[in-house]
């Protein structure tokens, strides 16, 4: 936790630093995105504390539902950053006359704020879902096991914090794999350099968060119906470990694809 705390932290300097002269829409979405994976690790202590427990809260509830609605904020505006990114970098190779006569920074900025009311709002939910549940924090606590209210917002969440980023990301790099692959003037060295980080980039997406939530929903159907399967359970908590790991690897390889893009 502290490797990936000190990580985003150099990172966001490096950035402000490097890039104080040129502060493009890149570079406002990566800090963004950085901002949120530090926030991301503050909140990690609390979980560190809960599971070494043995899944024993003892913080109170009002800090478990803070605690549910910061994990959210910030595992979803870490993703909608990312395609952010992604769509910029799309923009940039395959569009580069709209974006150098119709964009600027100030829209990016615009669309930071934006995102983060968004992911605020639909993550709001849980301030009142989510409580203490004999001695557990639980996301819905506050909810009967026969509502359909919780099945309904996971669906939710799942399409529209994790399922269309997801489309639009991939889809942004693969437009950007192809404008390389279709452009002579850049060497073959090059064009597989690109192509290496942005399959990493996206490998890192798929394994961070489509398990996560796929297994979230596969995990809370079988409690709901009183059913258990240790390997569903387990992928789940393994699930939540990669999204971790993405924490730690985001400053990293965006910064790699940033500077590979930049030299072609």
């Amino acid at each position: 936790m502290c490797v990936a705390l000190v990580g985003n932290i150099l990172v966001l300097w490096l950035l402000v630093t490097k890039e104080k002269k040129n502060w493009h829409m890149g570079v406002v979405f990566s800090c963004n995105l950085v901002i949120s994976d530090i926030f991301y690790a503050l909140t990690l202590p609390l979980l560190i504390d809960y599971y070494s427990r043995e899944r024993q809260w003892i913080f109170g509830d009002a800090v478990c539902k803070i605690e549910r609605f910061l994990f959210s904020c910030n595992l979803y505006v870490s993703i909608y950053f990312i395609m952010c990114i992604s769509v910029h970098r799309y923009l940039a190779i395959v569009q580069p006359i709209f974006m150098r006569k119709h964009i600027r920074p100030k829209h990016a900025k615009i669309i930071s704020v934006f995102v983060w009311i968004f992911v605020a709002s639909i993550s709001s939910p849980l301030l009142y879902f989510s409580g203490l549940n004999k001695e557990r924090c639980s996301l819905f606590a506050n909810i009967n096991n026969k509502s359909n209210l919780k099945s309904t917002y996971r669906v939710f969440m799942v399409v529209i914090g994790c399922f269309v980023p997801f489309v639009v990301t991939f889809a942004s790099y693969f437009g950007v794999i192809m404008a390389v692959f279709k452009n002579a003037n850049i060497t073959s060295v090059q064009k597989k350099k690109v192509a290496l980080i942005i399959g990493l980039v996206c490998v890192l997406y798929t394994l961070s968060f489509v398990p996560y939530h796929i297994l979230q929903i596969v995990n809370f159907k079988l409690r709901e119906e009183g059913k258990t399967n240790c390997y569903v359970r387990n992928g789940y908590q393994v699930s939540k470990a990669l999204a971790c790991l993405n924490m730690c690897l985001n400053p990293i390889l965006y910064m790699a694809v940033s500077d590979s893009i930049r030299a072609v």
